[in-house]
């Protein structure tokens, strides 16, 4: 097991939600080996506790002081009544963990008015992988854990994608058409850290509008794929308005996304890169409690940062190439922003291996600045 960035809270319930595959159970099972675990996927007692979710209490010890794992709680949302319960008269502590809060906001469940902090568990990031990480292996195949402990990292992708259709789409009954469902993730995935347009995927996978945007609905309320609003803070010049689109992990993505003779597999590539970078900076973000927000910037004539991270500790920013050679127009984005933002701290990382400096802005080549990541954004 990889050693993870993210630590519980002290003597606090908490929720734990991710996507499948991102390693919520091993680690619950090794910083909690002595819990009470009880596996809502295990058929006996999922129809035990469906039926009568008071009956929670009795799989407790009495006078327990320990911890009570609960895994897969959207299965039951009934049962954060009684996971309430206990907290407030028994004072236990839970750790409740799902692929997906979806459910439970569905059912109208408040997850436990404060009572429980919110985690979010997220693929391994270069820094947790250590002397394992490997860039090509990782823009190629992601970061879930069992790609790198995997003999067929492809095959386990693409068993994976099959998995999530299957379990968590539709036998959930969040679509009755899986092929049509299909066809909308393959066309998601063009959108790859491309600007949303709704109208266009739904023209290219022959889809509704308005089933096109229920579903992108649906892979945010899985954790699949979530959309990351422009920085407007003070804005001095006119910006574009719509999201950008990312799915959780770059092997989904690129697993997802065809490639045929007539598409330039360094088109594919670039974007990987700024995939990869985009999901190291949620897990960091959270896991060290950092408080950024996490945006784009983009002006109405194409000037752009990748992302802009924001928060109580500055303003950084960081544009993403694939590319060896750097071009001064690379850096035109982030001197923009740099004239409109000026106490912000900005980075370029690209495919390369040297370190340098243009201006007020630090060049970095990928794999080293995500090593440094954790130590630039905690402004050390």
């Amino acid at each position: 097991m990889y050693s993870r960035l993210i630590k519980p809270p002290k003597g606090k319930s908490f929720f734990l939600f991710g996507p499948r595959g991102t390693g919520k159970t091993t680690w619950v099972k090794s910083i909690f080996p002595d819990a009470v675990y009880l596996d809502l996927l295990e058929a006996e007692l999922f129809n035990d506790l469906l039926a009568n979710p008071q009956r929670l209490k009795t799989f407790i010890p009495e006078k327990w002081k320990g911890w009570v794992v609960v895994d897969e709680i959207q299965r039951i949302p009934e049962l954060l009544n009684e996971v309430h319960r206990l907290i407030e008269n028994c004072r236990y502590k839970f750790v409740l963990t799902g692929s997906s809060p979806r459910k439970l906001r569905k059912k109208g469940i408040n997850l436990l008015g404060g009572r429980a902090l919110t985690y979010h568990m997220y693929p391994l990031t270069s820094v947790e992988l250590g002397r394992d990480f490997n860039l090509q292996h990782s823009l190629k195949y992601g970061q879930l854990p069992c790609v790198y402990t995997e003999a067929d990292s492809g095959r386990y992708l693409e068993s994976y994608i099959k998995t999530y259709l299957e379990e968590e789409v539709f036998q959930e009954g969040l679509t009755r058409n899986l092929s049509r469902f299909a066809r909308f993730l393959e066309a998601a995935s063009f959108s790859q850290g491309s600007v949303l347009n709704i109208t266009s995927v739904a023209r290219d996978c022959a889809v509704e509008r308005k089933v096109v945007e229920n579903y992108f609905t649906i892979l945010e309320d899985l954790l699949i794929a979530g959309r990351l609003p422009v920085f407007i803070r003070r804005a001095k010049r006119r910006l574009v308005n719509h999201p950008k689109f990312y799915f959780f992990d770059v092997g989904v993505y690129r697993t997802l996304r065809p490639m045929g003779p007539l598409d330039m597999p360094e088109q594919a590539e670039g974007i990987a890169f700024e995939s990869l970078f985009y999901q190291e900076l949620r897990a960091i973000n959270e896991y060290l409690n950092l408080g950024y927000k996490i945006f784009y910037w983009r002006t109405s004539n194409n000037r752009e940062v990748d992302f802009v991270m924001y928060g109580k500790k500055g303003i950084y920013a960081f544009e993403i190439k694939r590319t060896r050679r750097i071009a001064k127009s690379m850096l035109s984005g982030l001197k923009s922003f740099l004239k409109d933002y000026p106490s912000a701290k900005a980075y370029f990382v690209y495919g390369g291996n040297r370190y340098a400096r243009e201006g007020r802005i630090q060049i970095y080549s990928f794999d080293n600045i995500l090593k440094k990541l954790p130590i630039i954004l905690s402004g050390k």
